[in-house]
């Protein structure tokens, strides 16, 4: 096969990635050691992200006539592409993760969504959660107010099994009566009655002869 058609071929391998790319990705991985890019291969086809080193020409001719075709001038040095597919941040996120690690590895541009990013873009990017870990959070969110939903449920259940419509509220306490003491019949000693005091005798004057 001439030359010619065997570069024809690759052309059309990537084009068909591009084809159902959510996302590319493109870094410089010069200088991994094999361990380290064995490692990088593997966490990046476990979450379904297509890695790849290519030549700049081949990426070049590929991303014509694509939502990938600003990517061109950072075709610049040794180039690996990384191509997600369902979920955009993939490869951009483990990328990132193993940057500390393999300190050679560097990002050199991205299209996600269909915007152009530099390296510092794309550092960015990575930082977005994944779609299912976006998703936990928001069945977490909903959580609560369910489970709250539910106790209330469970709690008018038991008051409609109590007899009631709605939980009774507690009763205050009532005061306590006082006791009140035992009247005894005691007899009431009347005052003796002072008797009239007798008048004195006023003494007649002799009558006159």
């Amino acid at each position: 096969m001439p030359n010619m058609e065997k570069k024809q071929v690759v052309i059309n391998e990537v084009k068909e990635k591009l084809d159902k790319a959510s996302s590319i990705v493109l870094v410089n991985a010069r200088g991994l050691t094999v361990e380290q890019d064995t490692i990088l291969r593997r966490k990046l086809r476990e979450a379904g992200v297509d890695y790849k080193v290519y030549k700049n020409s081949i990426i070049n001719y590929a991303v014509d006539d694509t939502d990938f075709v600003e990517i061109k001038p950072h075709l610049v040095g040794p180039t690996a592409l990384a191509v997600s597919y369902d979920d955009a941040t993939a490869a951009a996120r483990i990328i990132s993760k193993e940057l500390k690690a393999m300190p050679k590895l560097e990002f050199k541009a991205g299209i996600i969504g269909k915007e152009l990013y530099d390296a510092n873009g794309v550092a960015a990017i990575a930082n977005i959660p994944s779609r299912d870990e976006l998703l936990a959070k928001l069945l977490g969110s909903l959580k609560s107010p369910v489970s709250t939903f539910a106790r209330l449920i469970s709690q008018i259940a038991e008051s409609k099994a109590n007899g009631s419509d709605t939980p009774a509220p507690a009763a205050e306490a009532a005061p306590e009566p006082v006791a009140e003491e035992p009247v005894t019949e005691t007899a009431v000693a009347e005052e003796p009655v002072a008797e009239a005091v007798a008048e004195e005798p006023v003494a007649e004057e002799p009558a006159a002869e």
